[in-house]
């Protein structure tokens, strides 16, 4: 496995003109397009799951195998919905890739709707990020009017319309049945599955439901072939991906690299943990993952070296934390935006992020005891599994995981009276260096 940087959807993004379909056709954009509508459609399906890609949204989902997962006998339409809610805290990779170059995606979009059969495709944007909407939607545009979009597809007898919706900005939306149903004008809930999106999705029909990066990675497997895809990443985690590094770095931004690459590896890229400064603990896939610390520096940052060191990869939002941070402060600002955008449908979510609040604000102001970490541990023991949606239990990782590898750290505040840290000097706070 190579460790150099695999800049392929961040290739263009040094051009000026890269949003625009001009920029986009002059590196080659839009060819894949042209060979996948010469393919049959099953023969798509098939390339993608031959490549190995997984979903690039978190979970690690074979991509081709829930396209596969659409029933041929269903008569109602089927839909592609695109997850471009990006709300997990740390997570900046789906944003920057429609700015910089919304056409990558619009490409994806379209061959990835003729690969399951679609006539009718939806991206779901948050609401937040209008600069990202207005951008999307003149790309759309551009597509229409360069006949890639509409009806008679470059000749190809292939029909699509595609929409670029704005949700409102509700974390649970990303959440692909909650999205579904925010996107029908309800109320973003997650809905009881069974049935499955792919079999009652929107509309109560066969669904897709894809992230941003998995619809934008689909050109270039066209474009490339299969066995090119999974000549970088690992024997099960393929491909290539982006990692996001932010916090305590001393160059944070979006990193393109094979998966399997190690922290150390991609710190090295990033200049290192800010000056006269040390890591301490960091997320490998935002702060819904448990955390690592400096341990786990040579982890190779695939789904499954991930999940055996006791975390996940998800959306590979790698966030750097210095010795300056209070990890008892970071667990509290990020437990208390998890029950903020609980979305109160089930009781442990509801219940137990409102009162790890209480607990974790009363720790740091050095007013817990002992006592209060059994408390939170069996919270958490009361959340993991037990919700209604994954956000419940990714609110349990770093609480869970804190403790594992900071206990000492809470007792301190206790016994001490209050928090030991200058919170002035971390950066991540607002402070100065």
């Amino acid at each position: 496995m190579t460790t150099a940087l695999t800049p392929v959807l961040s290739a263009n993004w040094d051009r000026a003109d890269a949003p625009t379909l001009e920029g986009y056709r002059a590196t080659g954009g839009y060819r894949a397009l042209r060979t996948a509508l010469a393919m049959e459609p099953d023969a798509l399906v098939e390339t993608v799951k031959s490549s190995g890609l997984r979903g690039r949204g978190g979970a690690g989902f074979p991509t081709g195998m829930k396209w596969g997962f659409l029933p041929a006998d269903n008569p109602n339409p089927r839909y592609l919905v695109v997850n471009a809610d990006e709300s997990e805290p740390g997570t900046c990779k789906d944003i920057p890739l429609m700015m910089a170059s919304p056409h990558t995606l619009l490409e994806g979009v379209i061959i990835s709707s003729y690969a399951i059969r679609s006539n009718q495709a939806f991206i779901y944007v948050r609401g937040e990020v209008l600069h990202v909407i207005r951008r999307l939607r003149r790309a759309v545009e551009e597509a229409y009017a360069e006949g890639l979009l509409g009806t008679d597809i470059l000749g190809s007898g292939f029909d699509l319309d595609v929409v670029v919706h704005a949700g409102a900005g509700a974390y649970i939306c990303g959440e692909e049945t909650a999205l579904l149903d925010s996107l029908e004008g309800y109320r973003g809930q997650p809905r009881l599955k069974p049935p499955f999106p792919a079999v009652a999705g929107l509309y109560a029909s066969p669904t897709v439901v894809n992230n941003v990066e998995s619809i934008a990675t689909v050109p270039s497997i066209v474009a490339n072939g299969a066995e090119w895809f999974t000549s970088m990443g690992t024997e099960k985690s393929a491909g290539f991906g982006f990692f996001s590094l932010s916090g305590h770095v001393a160059r944070p931004g979006q990193y393109e690299a094979p998966l399997g690459v190690t922290l150390r590896e991609l710190l090295e890229m990033a200049g290192g943990v800010r000056a006269g400064h040390e890591l301490k603990f960091w997320t490998p896939g935002g702060s819904s993952t448990p955390i690592f610390t400096d341990e786990h520096l040579d982890t190779p940052l695939d789904f499954e070296s991930v999940g055996a060191a006791g975390s996940m990869l998800g959306t590979r939002a790698l966030q750097i934390f210095d010795e300056t941070t209070c990890v008892v402060r970071a667990v509290g600002r990020w437990i208390a935006f998890y029950a903020h955008e609980s979305c109160g449908k089930c009781t442990p979510c509801r219940e137990g992020n409102f009162w790890m609040v209480q607990v974790l604000d009363r720790l740091e102001a050095g007013e817990g005891s002992e006592a209060d970490l059994e408390k939170l541990l069996d919270i958490c023991d009361n959340l993991l599994g037990r919700s209604f949606c994954a956000l419940g239990d990714g609110a349990t990782s770093p609480v869970m995981s804190s403790i594992k590898y900071f206990r000492q750290e809470y007792i301190d505040h206790f016994e001490q009276g209050g928090c030991p840290f200058d919170h002035a000097k971390s950066t991540v706070w607002g402070g100065t260096q």
